[in-house]
């Protein structure tokens, strides 16, 4: 049997495994026809055939008949998706961007390989092994596979720094993906964490970062979701302990047909954190599935206060069946239920995924992200939380407790463009180049880069950056933007010459969800009203 026939069977007989003796005649039947129709297109078709291509061709082919989160990937898809959910890859240890066609290094991961064989922020990656990668208009995976490779195995690399070229030679090695993006004290008694992902050490990682925090003297927490698409759900449950006292229902996982592979998930007991120390949560559209999951259990346990706009509306669980060959499976086998009874997942209509794709653009243009009231929950989805009984929806992501319009006004015509197109980047890095030395030694850490201003030789370098980019310019929107886009310039800065912590805490001073966080903290009695305590 060929290779296309063996794969679609394991396709079928996985997702009827449970209720195999019901239907095992309806299945024969179904392995049959798959059977013929593979082996008359591999035998009698009138050109050769790729078996391998076909079978995927039919696995993708049915999975896109079930649900927007059942999907199949492919050996080389697989390893990139499966990578920022591990501990790690090999590779040379520097985080980079491209300018340019210039890949320029913006930090290099401490204890890493680039940092042991003196690469430093700032430095410009010329030549891979004497392959010239700058100017040449190399795509960014092209150039990161050129910087991967086995660990141990040795990289040539030719570097600009200022006006002097160098050589290096760096061992690849394990480079750990890390989840915790900033861990910083907003001041002495709000600690503030940052996470991108849900991924294998996203507990151990916070765990770290608040067991800093509290020594630092922390006495509440704002905790940024945004943008967090998800990940490994039991990261989920287990940070769910740090809030919730031990025992307390997370979710509850339901697959209809197959009372097996239901379940119950409860909150371990970690004694992280006071279970009364003030908590917010802060979410948007993008912050989906394991996310969702810590969010929803927060929010019907009344443990804290959930403010942004509603999140994405992932409810399917999936279960991962890796092939033969390296490829993956992954199967929706279950619904996941918030401790209230809320199922999140937001409507889809099966095999129209483009619709599924583009509801968050829909969510926009319906004004949703600037007018909490034009989001309609029908009755039939109301529930209540379990302590207070505060009225929650279901059916479509988790709604926030204080809902914080997008400023759309925020950026005009000239920022935006700027932004998009990397002039601001651009620019940090041009200055940060040339005030690097001058630059550590006068702002060492945060409080004495509080007092740096960006000079007037930094903006000016903006116009004509921006027309080298087709940019129009127009002085009077500068104007306008002046005062925000210096203080982007000023955190853009505190990243090159200070770390990723120091970038977010210059950033969030202009972030409208985060200043709203920090003034309800600031309110108990507002806090403990959102919650219903009162």
């Amino acid at each position: 049997m060929n290779k296309a026939i063996k794969l679609i069977i394991l396709l079928l007989m996985t997702t009827a495994a449970a209720s195999a003796q019901k239907l095992s005649r309806e299945l024969q039947q179904s392995l049959s026809k798959m059977e013929m129709a593979a082996y008359a297109i591999s035998s009698l078709y009138v050109d050769s055939v790729n078996n391998d291509k076909l079978a995927e061709y039919a696995i993708r082919g049915i999975l896109n008949e079930l649900d927007p989160h059942s999907l199949y990937t492919d050996a080389k898809e697989t390893k990139s998706e499966l990578e920022p959910l591990n501990a790690g890859f090999d590779g040379i240890g520097v985080q980079f961007n491209m300018l340019t066609d210039t890949v320029y290094v913006v930090q290099v991961i401490a204890g890493g390989p680039s940092e042991k064989a003196g690469l430093l922020a700032g430095d410009r990656i010329i030549s891979v092994n004497d392959t010239i990668i700058a100017g040449v208009k190399m795509r960014t995976n092209d150039v990161m596979k050129r910087l991967r490779g086995p660990r141990d195995s040795k990289v040539r690399l030719g570097v600009r720094r200022g006006s002097d070229s160098l050589n290096f030679t760096v061992q690849r090695g394990l480079i750990p993906v890390h989840s915790r993006e900033a861990c910083y004290m907003v001041d002495d008694r709000t600690g503030y964490i940052r996470l991108s992902r849900f991924a294998r050490t996203t507990y151990d990682e916070f765990a770290e970062g608040i067991a800093h925090l509290r020594a630092a003297g922390m006495q509440r927490l704002v905790l940024d979701l945004r943008f967090n698409g998800g990940g490994i759900l039991d990261q989920a449950v287990q940070m769910a302990g740090t809030f919730l006292p031990k025992g307390s229902t997370v979710l509850t996982v339901r697959n209809n047909r197959s009372p097996q592979m239901s379940d119950r998930m409860d909150a371990p007991s970690d004694n992280l954190l006071p279970k009364d120390m003030p908590l917010v949560i802060l979410v948007n559209e993008f912050s989906a599935s394991a996310s969702e999951i810590l969010v929803g259990a927060i929010q019907d346990w009344d443990r804290g206060v959930v403010i942004g706009r509603r999140t994405f509306g992932k409810g399917l669980v999936q279960r991962p069946l890796p092939l033969q060959d390296g490829s993956m499976i992954r199967l929706t086998v279950a619904r996941y239920y918030t401790p209230s009874g809320r199922s999140i997942q937001k409507p889809y209509a099966k095999g129209n995924f483009k619709a599924y794709e583009e509801e968050i653009l829909d969510r926009f243009k319906r004004g949703e992200s600037i007018h909490s009231d034009s989001i309609r929950f029908p009755d039939s989805l109301r529930y209540k939380t379990l302590v207070t009984h505060r009225t929650v929806y279901g059916g479509g992501g988790v709604m926030p407790d204080l809902f914080v319009p997008t400023d759309s006004a925020l950026f005009n015509r000239l920022h935006r463009e700027m932004l998009n197109r990397g002039v601001f980047n651009r620019a940090v890095h041009k200055y940060v180049d040339a005030n690097r030395k001058q630059l550590k030694e006068r702002y060492p850490d945060r409080q004495s880069y509080a007092s740096f201003r960006v000079p007037s030789e930094l903006t000016e370098m903006l116009k004509p950056l921006a027309e080298a980019e087709k940019i129009v310019w127009d002085d009077q929107l500068f104007a306008d933007a002046r005062d925000l886009i210096e203080r982007q310039l000023h955190a853009y800065i505190a990243r090159d010459v200070l770390g990723e912590d120091d970038f977010f805490y210059f950033f969030n001073r202009m972030d409208k969800e985060y200043l709203r966080a920090l003034s309800l903290l600031d309110d108990p009695d507002e806090y403990r009203r959102l919650l219903g305590l009162e």
